[in-house]
C-alpha cells in the first residue's frame, strides 16, 4: 500500500474519496498501464462508509487494466462524482452512518444522469427482506461483502456491458428517430412542393381556357347586344307603318286576314317586342358569366390588389349556379368588409373549392331533407376579415380531421376527388399570411372558417 493510501485510510470515512488510476497498475512486464477516463468501457463507482472496503476492491480488480475504478465514502457527493465520471455500474452499500443506502439509490433513480445507470447494493446481510427493499426501488443487482474476485469482476463486466449496450441502443433508437422525422419533413416538403406545382399548372390551364371561353364569346354576344337597339328601333319604325296603313286603309286588315288564314297581325304586333326584351335578357345573362369567369380568374390581376371579397363570393356562386338549383339554399350575411389586399384568383380558388365540397355533401343527403349553405363575413377589431361558410350536410367524422388539409388525402370515392383541393386552399390562405379553420360534427355539418388581413403585409 502506497503513502496516498494508508494516509486515506486514516483519514475520517466521510470524506474519503479515492479514484486507483491507470498509472497505479502494473502491467506483467512492469510497465505503468494509462487507459483514459473517458474511453474505459467500464467504470466503476464505489460508495461505502468503510475504506477498507474500496482498498479490497481495488486489489480484486487490480489486473483488469479497462476497469476504473472511483470510491467515496460521502453519499453526498455521490450524485457529483457520478456525473462527473459517468459510471457504467455503480455499487452501493445498504447501511452507512450518514445516509440509508436506499435512499440515496431512489436520488440516483430520480436523476436524469444516473436513472439507467445499473446500481448493485452491498450488504453484509443475506436478508430476503433486504433483498426485496432493494429491488423494489430499483436495484438491479444485490452483492454480499466481500464477493470472490471473479464473481465480482464477472459481475461489474456484465452490468457495464449491459449499460453500455442500453445506451448503444438509445443512442441508435435517438438517430433513427431524428432520421424518420428528417424523412417525414422531406417528405411533407415534396407533397408541398408538388401540390405547388399542380396549383400553379391548374391556374395557368385555369387562365388559358377562360382567356380563350371569354375572347370567343364575348366579341359576338357583344355584337349581338349591341345591334339589339337598332333592330328594336327597325321593328318600332315597322309597328308604326302597319297601324298607320291601317288607320289609312282599314280594308287593308280584312284583306290579310283572307289571305293568310291564321295569320294574327295583331298578336305578331303585341309579342315581338316581347321576343326582343327576352332576347336581351338573354344576352345580358351571356355576359354576366363572361363577367364572373374573368372576375373569378382575375386573368389582368395576378399580383395582390385590393378587392371587395364580395363580388369574389358573387362571382363564385353564378359559377356553381347549375349545381345549386339542386334544391340547395344559399343563405347570406355579409358584414360591411372594407377592399381587402389580397392574391383574387387564388383566393377565388379557395372559396370554389370549398364551396364545391359543401355542394358535394349536400348532395349525398336525402333528397327531401332541407339543404342549406350559410355564407358570413365580418371584420374584426384586429385588422382581419372572416368568411364562414356553413353547410348543414352529414358532417366529418373527428377521427379525420386532422387530416382533411393534407395532401391527396380525400374521403371521395375513387375518380371523383384529387385529395388536393383543401390542401391548396391551406397553402393559399398560409400564402396570404392567415388561418383556415375546420369545425365540424357527424350529423350536424361542416364549417370553414378563413381569416385574412386586411392589408397583405410585404
Amino acid at each position: 500500500m502506497n503513502l496516498q493510501e494508508t494516509a486515506l485510510l486514516h483519514r475520517s470515512p466521510k470524506t474519503a474519496t479515492l479514484s486507483w488510476k491507470p498509472s497505479e497498475r502494473q502491467t506483467p512486464q512492469g510497465v505503468p498501464f494509462i487507459p483514459d477516463l473517458k474511453t474505459s468501457t467500464v467504470r466503476l463507482l464505489l460508495i461505502d462508509d468503510q475504506v477498507i472496503i474500496s482498498e479490497a476492491f481495488r486489489r480484486m480488480i487490480g489486473t483488469e487494466t479497462d476497469i476504473f475504478l472511483h470510491y467515496t465514502s460521502n453519499p453526498t457527493h455521490a450524485i457529483q462524482d457520478a456525473i462527473a465520471i459517468a459510471p457504467t455500474v455503480i455499487f452501493l452499500d445498504m447501511v452507512m452512518p450518514d445516509m440509508d443506502g436506499l435512499m440515496l439509490l431512489r436520488w440516483f433513480r430520480s436523476h436524469p444522469v444516473t436513472r439507467d445507470v445499473p446500481i448493485v447494493m452491498l450488504s453484509s446481510k443475506e436478508e430476503a427482506k433486504l433483498k426485496a427493499e432493494a429491488f423494489a426501488e430499483g436495484a438491479n443487482d444485490y452483492l454480499i461483502k466481500l464477493p470472490d474476485p471473479i464473481e465480482l469482476i464477472a459481475r461489474i463486466r456484465y452490468h457495464s456491458k449491459a449499460y453500455n449496450n442500453l445506451k448503444a441502443l438509445t443512442t441508435a433508437t435517438a438517430t433513427a428517430q431524428l432520421q424518420a422525422q428528417q424523412l417525414e419533413h422531406t417528405l411533407r416538403e415534396l407533397q408541398t412542393t408538388q401540390v405547388q406545382l399542380i396549383q400553379t399548372e391548374k391556374m395557368s390551364s385555369l387562365g388559358r381556357m377562360v382567356a380563350g371561353l371569354a375572347h370567343e364569346i364575348n366579341n359576338p354576344v357583344n355584337f349581338i347586344h349591341g345591334n339589339f337597339n337598332h333592330l328594336n328601333n327597325h321593328i318600332n319604325c315597322l309597328l308604326n307603318l302597319i297601324e298607320i296603313y291601317q288607320q289609312k286603309n282599314p280594308e287593308l286588315h280584312s284583306i290579310l286576314q283572307d289571305e293568310f288564314g291564321d295569320f294574327n297581325l295583331d298578336f305578331i304586333i303585341e309579342d315581338l317586342p316581347k321576343i326582343l326584351s327576352s332576347m336581351r335578357l338573354g344576352t345580358d345573362r351571356i355576359r354576366e358569366i363572361v363577367l364572373s369567369l374573368r372576375n373569378f380568374s382575375r386573368l389582368d390581376q395576378s399580383d395582390k390588389k385590393a378587392v371587395n371579397l364580395h363580388e369574389g363570393i358573387e362571382s363564385t356562386l353564378l359559377l356553381l349556379s347549375h349545381r345549386l338549383k339542386q334544391k340547395i339554399e344559399i343563405i347570406k350575411n355579409y358584414g360591411n368588409l372594407p377592399l381587402v389586399q389580397c392574391y383574387p384568383a387564388q383566393l377565388n380558388q379557395v372559396l370554389m373549392n370549398i364551396l364545391s365540397n359543401s355542394i358535394d355533401a349536400l348532395l349525398e343527403l336525402d333528397e327531401h331533407k332541407q339543404k342549406q349553405i350559410l355564407i358570413t363575413t365580418e371584420a374584426t377589431e384586429f385588422a382581419t376579415v372572416i368568411i364562414k361558410i356553413q353547410d348543414n350536410g352529414s358532417g366529418i367524422d373527428t377521427e379525420i380531421q386532422s387530416k382533411i388539409f393534407d395532401p391527396f388525402f380525400t374521403t371521395k370515392p375513387v375518380n371523383k376527388g384529387t385529395g388536393l383541393g383543401l390542401a391548396i386552399s391551406y397553402q393559399i390562405i398560409e400564402k396570404h399570411q392567415g388561418n383556415i379553420k375546420l369545425k365540424s360534427e357527424l350529423g350536424y355539418g361542416t364549417e370553414f372558417a378563413i381569416e385574412i388581413p386586411i392589408a397583405l403585409p410585404i
